[in-house]
């Protein structure tokens, strides 16, 4: 397991943050210096005054040494020196991650001031003397050395939290019962085992998976780590492709289930893209009235989108997802590490939903991917997901079960989904999804409710990252509208759109006149 360890100079607020992660993460909080204070009985300031500074460094490597040992994930304020000792830095860096906070001097000063007499370090050797300063500047380099940096001079805790969560890759969905944690990590199957020892699941566990990434590594390390951590998983195997989205799929699964043993308290693993997801969560919520699972996504799209949130279902001929149920897991693992074997046409199909998210709420994101499919696939594809998903998250936790916000997360899926349909999914979906945010953003501009301009942008970024834009030539226009019309987001027998206005602000709910709609997608095709 991973310790989140937050590190930085005296006055940056390590303390104050690593609370509120904890208690936003369901995790333990501990605070070093705290706890060398707990063990000796004796203030920081006293051990530097009665025993010196070298005293205390070995104090506070011994406590760190035992916090390594936990086996547990955590949330550690470490001192503003602790890892100047390589030792210290080598063993903390192996057993997690570490984000410094940075804040400029004068607010790092103000903070400071607030604890007089408790920083022995600060303490002024002769008048005149800015302590706190010169530790600033002996420490610059130490502190770029880290490459995960947090803002942390503003007070704004919920949004320090957010961007501590971002840079850590750990998330806590709330709001649809039982909170559950998202993971996102290189050679987090590796830990499979043990997470599957935390979802409080009693006996056995299934892995599910399809016949095409049964035949990859990830399958087979999956199944190695659950049998090292004990017990005999049983393994189930499903068809490919949207096309095995179906009842008949659940059913399948239900009677593997049955053969397999499992009972109300045990526990099932979907491994693989969305249909893998939606499928046996959808299993999971309807055999035994419910029984546990877990989601390990293995495409892109599925990082950020397909496997979070907790909306289970499958299609039926007349349409996608119509048939569903709300079934949060226990957790979900996302493993970039897993993303290597796939083909690049994979990669691709998932940026539409991360140009989707930056859409919808991270500018930032939504620029990475302006500069094309060359910078993307050249960046940081571990902070990519990461901050893809917050987006996702962001919007879950502010509306659950889509009573509201949340249908913001349809965007470019109205079209998108109908065109799938209609070409009898030989479309991948995140190609259906790039043409559905072209189209839709461009249904935006025409009524008015978009900047002007944006629908150009978001066609250039599509394209940019090697995605289609245009409604196909080949599409049944009779079957699109068909499918269109029998949208699951249809209330009062209308259906509704999810339009951006500009990058960043997204508006759900919009009926779009039939004029409107139909020049666009005349345009569009």
């Amino acid at each position: 397991m991973t310790l989140f360890f937050l590190y930085g100079p005296p006055g940056s607020g390590k303390s104050t943050l690593g609370q509120a992660l904890a208690e936003s993460l369901g995790l333990p909080f501990t605070d070093v210096d705290r706890e060398i204070e707990r063990e000796s009985g004796r203030s920081i300031a006293e051990i530097f005054e009665r025993q010196g500074e070298q005293a205390f460094r070995t104090m506070e490597s011994a406590r760190i040494r035992v916090l390594l040992t936990r086996g547990e994930e955590q949330v550690v304020a470490l001192g503003g020196g602790a890892l100047l000792d390589r030792e210290n830095r080598r063993r903390v860096e192996q057993s997690g991650e570490v984000v410094v906070l940075n804040a400029p001097l004068e607010v790092l000063r103000s903070r400071t001031r607030r604890q007089e007499g408790k920083r022995p370090l600060l303490k002024p050797q002769k008048e005149g003397e800015d302590r706190l300063a010169e530790l600033l500047r002996a420490r610059a380099e130490h502190y770029r050395s880290f490459p995960k940096q947090l803002e942390a001079g503003h007070e704004r805790m919920d949004e320090k939290v957010r961007q501590a969560m971002v840079l850590f890759g750990a998330f806590r969905i709330r709001g649809m019962g039982k909170p559950y944690s998202v993971r996102v990590r290189k050679g987090l199957l590796g830990d499979l085992g043990g997470w599957k020892g935390r979802s409080g699941w009693k006996g056995r566990v299934a892995l599910v998976t399809d016949e095409t990434l049964r035949r990859l590594p990830a399958a087979r390390r999956a199944m190695d780590t659950l049998q090292a951590a004990g017990g005999h998983p049983a393994l189930i195997e499903t068809p490919a492709g949207e096309g095995a989205k179906t009842l008949n799929t659940v059913q399948f699964l239900w009677k593997q289930f049955l053969t397999a043993g499992l009972e109300r308290q045990d526990g099932v693993i979907a491994l693989g893209g969305g249909v893998v997801s939606d499928l046996v969560g959808f299993a999971a919520a309807t055999y035994l009235r419910g029984i546990g699972w877990g989601v390990v996504p293995t495409t892109l799209l599925a990082m950020v989108d397909a496997s979070l949130g907790g909306k289970t279902g499958v299609d039926l001929p007349e349409g996608k997802n119509l048939v569903g149920a709300f079934h949060p897991p226990a957790w979900v693992l996302a493993d970039p590490d897993v993303l290597a074997t796939l083909p690049e046409s994979i990669f691709r199909s998932g940026l539409a939903e991360v140009v989707k998210h930056g859409l919808i709420g991270d500018p930032a994101l939504f620029a990475l991917c302006e500069k094309g499919w060359e910078a993307v696939r050249t960046s940081d594809w571990e902070l990519l997901i990461r901050k893809a998903a917050a987006v996702k998250i962001r919007v879950i936790e502010e509306d659950p079960f889509e009573k509201g916000r949340r249908a913001v997360l349809n965007l470019g899926h109205t079209i998108g989904h109908a065109i799938e349909q209609a070409m009898g999914y030989r479309l991948d979906h995140g190609e259906a999804v790039a043409i559905g945010l072209a189209a839709e953003t461009q249904l935006a501009e025409a009524m008015g409710i978009a900047e002007s301009g944006l629908g150009h942008r978001v066609r250039q970024v599509l394209s940019g990252l090697g995605l289609p834009v245009e409604i196909p030539p080949a599409l049944d226009r009779r079957a699109f509208r068909v499918a269109l019309e029998r949208d699951k987001k249809k209330a009062g027998g209308i259906v509704r759109f999810a339009l951006p206005k500009r990058v960043g602000e997204v508006e759900a709910g919009i009926v779009p006149e039939p004029a409107v709609l139909e020049a666009v997608l005349r345009e569009s095709g």
